[in-house]
């Protein structure tokens, strides 16, 4: 665990300054380390991991933890494995860590949620990712099914708190779990839900979440023991950059912003740019007649097998649209446009005539939280009801979450 695994993702630390005076909750080490005396701790980690000092150098958290003593049993790795250098899709491999002779499992190849074996030697385990705010993003999954079984085998959990990036939205359907719990989405919240990953634990705690995996009704009387380490110094409504590129596709702050807006297309016939240098900055597919912008997919690091690989694409670019959203204030929305725009683009073409537009239509209700929105844009609705609805659900959810928010909303 050798600071120089982490070189390729510590390039957006060096390129940007510290946000604000922002401390996640791993710099706050006087708030937890004691916890950790005497025990055999696990940990729930990827390249986020990192403690940045106000030099913009990091150091990973296990390499921290060893050097402060602290008995590290296990590290758990998540989607995109426990160094976050893993294409989307790609099954991590169970193993040892050659720096540090650790074992390490991944949650994200035969297991999803540890199994009893995995913690039998561990008493205590510390989550720490960055996320990004979207329910379908799968650390959010793998959090939940952690504190799943360490309330089954009366472990603690740590949550290490980081900011959302995209705290200040809140919209899109909440997830029907009656219909379309999977690990891309098993928690009744919203597709944006502008919670940090402490204050969902504490949720899905209280709110009697835990329990059933995403395969079975939870079980209401299970708890987990939890502690949260806040983060300090963030704002829910601060537009607030995350010092570390969260994952492969994800590799701007400006990739973050728009990945709300843009996931749902992941689909469709839609390419978001994988296999390029700017995922999830840019859309299109072959045969977009009006599309301004064109560029070509190809397999890469972070994409193995990215969609429309080597076809030529046409499209246009999102960074502008997004400056104009920030510009406006009227980013606090998701823009469902962009998804009907490409569908009507699709139509358009001749081979919108003989193939649908939502080409994983499963996957679709899956992101989605429920089939509704595919149904509506299938039925080339305006999306107006739906929206409507959203904005119910989204007043209830407000107001069931105000209990759990450990942030003020700032200016």
């Amino acid at each position: 665990m050798r600071l120089i695994a982490f070189l390729p993702v510590l390039l957006w630390v060096c390129a940007l300054p510290l946000t604000g005076q922002v401390t996640p909750g791993d710099a706050r080490f006087d708030e937890y380390l004691p916890l950790l005396e005497g025990q055999r701790v696990g940990i729930v980690c990827n390249h986020t991991a990192v403690v940045v000092d106000a030099n913009g150098h990091g150091t990973h958290l296990v390499d921290t933890l060893l050097k402060s003593g602290v008995n590290v049993a296990a590290a758990f790795g998540p989607e995109h494995g426990f160094r976050g250098d893993l294409p989307d899709g790609a099954h991590a491999p169970d193993g040892t860590d050659p720096a540090t002779g650790i074992a390490v499992y991944s949650l994200y190849g035969t297991y999803k949620k540890p199994p009893a074996a995995q913690l039998a030697n561990v008493d205590i385990v510390l989550f720490d990712i960055q996320d990004v705010g979207v329910r379908c993003y799968t650390y959010l999954s793998t959090l939940i099914l952690v504190m799943e079984a360490c309330a089954e085998q009366d472990i603690p959990v740590i949550v290490l708190d980081r900011p959302n990036p995209n705290g200040h939205l809140v919209d899109g359907p909440v997830l029907d779990t009656a219909a379309v719990r999977s690990f891309v989405g098993f928690l009744p919240i919203p597709l944006a839900h502008g919670m940090t990953l402490g204050e969902l634990a504490e949720m899905a705690n209280g709110e009697g979440w835990l329990g059933g995996g995403y395969s079975a009704a939870p079980d209401p009387k299970l708890r987990c023991d939890l502690t949260v380490i806040d983060c300090k110094g963030w704002t829910r409504n601060a537009r607030w950059t995350a010092p570390i590129a969260p994952s492969p596709n994800l590799p701007t702050p400006q990739s973050v912003r728009l990945y709300p807006h843009l996931v749902l297309l992941e689909a469709t016939i839609a390419s978001v740019g994988r296999g390029t240098s700017e995922p999830f900055t840019k859309v299109g597919f072959p045969g977009f007649v009006q599309g301004p912008l064109s560029f070509t997919p190809a397999p890469n690091a972070a994409s193995r097998y990215p969609k429309h690989a080597n076809q030529a694409c046409q499209g246009f670019s999102m960074l502008r649209r997004l400056g104009a959203w920030q510009a406006q204030g009227v980013d606090n929305r998701l823009k469902m446009e962009v998804l009907q725009e490409l569908h009507q683009a699709w139509l358009n073409t001749p081979a919108g005539d003989q193939n649908p537009f939502i080409d994983r239509p499963q996957f679709f209700d899956q992101l989605a939280g429920g089939p509704e929105l595919r149904l509506e844009l299938e039925r080339n609705a305006d999306l107006k009801g739906l929206q409507n609805l959203w904005g119910m659900q989204r007043a209830r959810f407000m107001e069931m979450r105000s209990g759990y928010l450990r942030y003020p909303t700032g200016s």
